[in-house]
Order: structure tokens, then C-alpha cells, then sequence
């Protein structure tokens, strides 16, 4: 086999030095295992797939381990990956210039459980579900809850700085994550945290390293180990759910639902007429509303059994005074219940034509004060729609807009988008990095964010982080030259490769 990195290599050297790290059966050569691991939920040109393969795949045990491999690949100067559940929707986990995959799902134990304490340490191939089917025995959770919560994993979380849906409850990834291990580009083990100790959740002490490394996408590491911030288990859950007849008297609602400081409230999620509509038309991904339904507001308490009656009334009568009309509790809960199971949905769809075909899906995600919600929703919606009448491949499945704090200051907007992916070609992929390119400047005129939890590092809107960052990612250019000086660790992310390019 040949290993395509940054240099000539020696790949049998190569080959033979990994295997005495790892052992044979966990240095993967096939082309299914390569393959396997190329791929993310995100859209993706299937025609320019092979561009994009690893040269192998390794799957260490320990992060000792995890550390032999990046000095290996250091010393020779080939590209690494990192790899934990594959859930991303920005390309994060795909090699860009092949190289070595590295696979963390065999780090996946659980280390301790302090219960006094409310933390946990554990490897980060392990996954929020099957971790709280354990901690539940112990009367705790890990509120770190995704809408891909099933299949992510604790590392992956990591490195995206991950967004939960009851982050207004709990808190997100960056803060239910005390501490971690990570190896650095050059094999070196280290830990960063909120302080000195693993278990610590405040320090003044020199730099807030943690959060450097949380959301860099693989550019600056691989974290093999986590500890964790618990929970009890809320004895109660209430999880209305309205029906309104316009857009505007449900925005109304969702803000006064963030800002009415009820102390159990865990989160609101506002969709759009355009979401209804294709939820109504989509054949597993809801319950059809009747015609005059044109926005939903679904909200979620969490805590003590009397804490969330008291919360829940005060909910259902902000509710009921902007006009909502309650669709019930089977309904409501059956809809939050099942919000994990709609990451699969988009396994299938409709073109605008009503056409049934499989299709991908991608979101935009964006991180927008309450008050610029209604110009990004209507300029987002003009830039898909642009994009579907020219290349009718494209459906915009709607909008949803997220509280991402329980002040209601910002929101997690997203626009969905299927993509009858079998039929891009390079034309219609260059017309959806453009528009991705536009979202993102709309994004950015109004305040916001580019991302606000998938990371922003594909083609298209990756052309504009810098624009957000302003001075702030001059910054990004020399910590990666510093840590990673030979640029191996998941090269041509972020337009990083910039601070190889230019002088030191």
C-alpha cells in the first residue's frame, strides 16, 4: 500500500512500526474499513468520494496508545485524524489528505464514578446513551444530550464543543466537561481543565487551556479521557407543545417561554411554516398537523417532581396568553421523546416535485440574538430557495430556532436542507458551497455566529471564519504552528494550513 501524507514515506516502515504499537488486528488496510470511515452524515460529492479515503485505519486501546501512533505519524510526517462517533456535520472526522484515521471507539470505559463528588471519568469512545443506562443505576445523569445522543461519543463532543438540547437546563459540552486527557500533535499526554485538579470546576490559575482544546475539529489533538460532570436523575419531565396559526405570534412565545426565569425550564425549540411543512410531508419524521397550524413551539422541564408542576404552569399560561393552543400530552411527549430518532430521518425524503428519493441532509447552524431571529430566517430561506430553483436536487426542509441559555439571549438557528445526493455533480456541489458561503455572511451581518455547535470548517463557510474572528484567528494560526509544527494533525481544517504558508 502507499500512505499519501506531506512527504515521501517508508510505508512498510511505517506499517510495521504501527503494528508493533497496536497489533495487527487493529491497523485496518481494507478498503471497507478505510472506506467506512470516510464518511459523515453531512452531504458530501459521492462522485469525488475517493479524494478522500484514509491510507489506513488504527483503532488503539489505551491512550498510551493513542499516543505511540501520533509520534509515529509525527516522525514521518503523515496526516492523522481523529475519529469518535463520525456524527459531524462539517467534515471534521474526514481526512482531506488521507493519511491515518484514528478510531477511539475502543476507548470506551468507564473509569470511576464518584459518587460524592457527582463526576465520572471515563474513555472518550464511550457514548452518552450507553453511559447513562449505568449512571441511572446510581440515580445520576450526564446531561450532555445531543440530537445525535445515541450514536456520538464523549470525544467527539469534545471536539466540537458540542451544543445539548437541554443546555438551558444543564449546561453544554464546555461545561459539563470538568477535564481531559489529550495527546498533542507531537505524542506528548497532557490534561487541561477548569483547574488543577481533574474533579476541579473553577481556577484562576494561568490560561483557560480547556476550552482552547475543546471545538478545534482534530487540529490540535486527540482526547482519550474525560471527566465529567453529573447530575441527579429529575424525577419529573414536562414537555409542552403548541400549535400556532403564524410565525410571529410564535417567536412572541418562545422568548417570553426563555426569558420567564423558571428555574426547571431546560429548553424551547421554535419551527418554522417551512419545517411544519415538511414534517407533515416527511413519512416517518411526524404526526400530520391540521392546515392551520403554520409554527410549533415545544418546550422541556426538568427536576423535582413539584419544582416542575409549580415551572410547568407558569409555562402553560405564557403560552396560552400569546395565543398557543396546547396539542396535548401524548403528542408532546411522544414528539420530545422521539427528537434522537429523527437524526436518521433524512435517510430518505422528496424533491420539490414530490418525488421520493434518498436523500442526505445538512444543516447551517448559526448562534443569533432573539431579536435578529426574523431577518436571518427570511434571508436564509431566499438563499436555498435560489439554490433549489436552479438545482432542483435541493429541498429546504425548514427552520428551527433552539434556546441556547436560560436567559433567552441567543438561539441555535438552523436551516435543513435535503440533498438528492446521487445526482451532484461538480456544478450543483460548487453551487451549494457558494450558498453556503452566503448563509454564513448572513450569519455574520447580523451579529452571530457561523456555527453554534457543528463547527465551521467545510467548504463555503470555512471562508469566513476569519472574518468572525477578526484578530482572533492570527491567534489560531500560531498556536497551531506551535503545537503542530510539522501539520499532521487533521491538516487542511480551518484554513489552518495558512500558518504553514507564511513566515513563523
Amino acid at each position: 500500500m502507499t500512505i499519501t501524507g506531506t512527504a515521501p514515506q517508508l510505508s512498510d516502515r511505517v506499517l510495521a512500526e504501527l503494528t508493533d504499537a497496536l497489533g495487527g488486528e487493529y491497523v485496518l488496510t481494507s478498503k471497507t474499513a478505510r472506506y467506512n470511515r470516510a464518511r459523515v452524515p453531512a452531504p458530501f460529492p459521492v462522485h469525488r468520494w475517493r479524494e478522500r479515503v484514509p491510507d489506513l485505519v488504527v483503532l488503539p486501546g489505551s491512550a498510551e496508545q493513542v499516543a505511540e501512533v501520533v509520534r509515529i505519524a509525527n516522525v514521518h510526517r503523515i496526516p492523522i485524524v481523529p475519529r469518535d462517533g463520525g456524527t459531524g456535520l462539517t467534515d471534521g472526522a474526514v481526512p482531506e489528505r488521507r493519511g491515518i484515521v484514528v478510531d477511539v471507539k475502543r476507548l470506551d470505559d468507564i473509569k470511576e464514578i464518584d459518587l460524592d463528588n457527582r463526576t465520572c471519568t471515563v474513555g472518550t469512545g464511550i457514548n452518552m446513551l450507553k453511559l447513562n443506562e449505568v449512571l441511572g443505576a446510581h440515580g445520576l445523569i450526564y446531561p450532555d444530550d445531543p440530537a445525535s445522543y445515541p450514536c456520538s461519543l464523549v470525544g467527539g463532543r469534545i471536539g466540537t464543543s458540542g451544543w445539548s438540547l437541554v443546555g438551558s437546563r444543564f449546561g453544554h459540552t464546555r461545561d459539563l466537561v470538568l477535564s481531559f486527557e489529550l495527546v498533542l500533535p507531537t505524542g506528548k499526554l497532557i490534561r487541561v481543565g477548569d483547574g488543577g485538579g481533574r474533579k476541579v470546576s473553577k481556577s484562576s490559575s494561568g490560561y483557560q487551556l480547556k476550552h482552547l482544546f475543546m471545538g478545534h475539529q482534530g487540529t490540535l489533538g486527540i482526547a482519550t479521557e474525560a471527566t465529567l460532570k453529573l447530575y441527579p436523575k429529575p424525577e419529573a419531565e414536562f414537555s409542552p407543545f403548541w400549535a400556532f396559526p403564524d410565525f410571529d405570534s410564535a417567536y412572541r412565545c418562545v422568548g417570553e417561554l426563555a426569558r420567564a426565569g423558571v428555574a426547571t425550564f431546560a429548553g424551547a425549540v421554535l419551527f418554522d411554516e417551512w419545517k411544519v411543512d415538511y414534517l407533515r410531508r416527511d413519512d416517518e419524521a411526524y404526526i400530520p398537523q391540521p392546515a392551520d397550524v403554520r409554527a410549533l413551539v415545544c418546550a422541556v422541564a426538568y427536576g423535582n417532581d413539584d419544582e416542575v408542576r409549580a415551572g410547568g404552569r407558569r409555562l402553560l399560561r405564557i403560552a396560552r396568553d400569546a395565543g398557543a393552543r396546547y396539542l396535548g400530552d401524548e403528542i408532546s411527549h411522544g414528539d420530545w421523546a422521539a427528537r434522537h430518532d429523527r437524526y436518521a430521518t433524512p435517510l430518505h425524503g422528496r424533491t420539490p416535485a414530490g418525488q421520493v428519493a434518498p436523500m442526505s441532509w445538512h444543516c447551517e447552524d448559526a448562534a443569533i440574538n432573539y431579536t435578529n431571529l426574523p431577518a436571518v430566517r427570511r434571508e436564509w430561506h431566499a438563499i436555498v430557495v435560489r439554490l433549489r430553483d436552479k438545482h432542483p436536487i435541493f429541498d429546504d426542509w425548514g427552520m428551527f430556532f433552539y434556546t441556547s441559555a436560560d436567559t433567552g439571549v441567543d438561539y441555535l438557528t438552523e436551516i435543513d436542507v435535503g440533498i438528492w445526493e446521487q445526482e451532484l455533480d461538480d456544478a450543483a456541489w460548487a453551487a451549494w458551497v457558494d450558498a453556503k458561503r452566503d448563509i454564513a455572511a448572513v450569519a455574520l451581518n447580523h451579529g452571530g455566529s457561523i456555527s453554534a455547535c457543528h463547527g465551521s470548517c467545510r467548504e463555503g463557510e470555512v471562508d469566513l471564519v476569519p472574518l468572525e474572528l477578526g484578530g482572533g484567528y492570527d491567534v489560531m494560526l500560531q498556536v497551531k504552528r506551535a503545537l503542530d509544527p510539522n501539520n499532521i494533525m487533521n491538516p487542511g481544517k480551518y484554513g489552518l494550513q495558512r500558518a504553514y504558508e507564511e513566515s513563523p
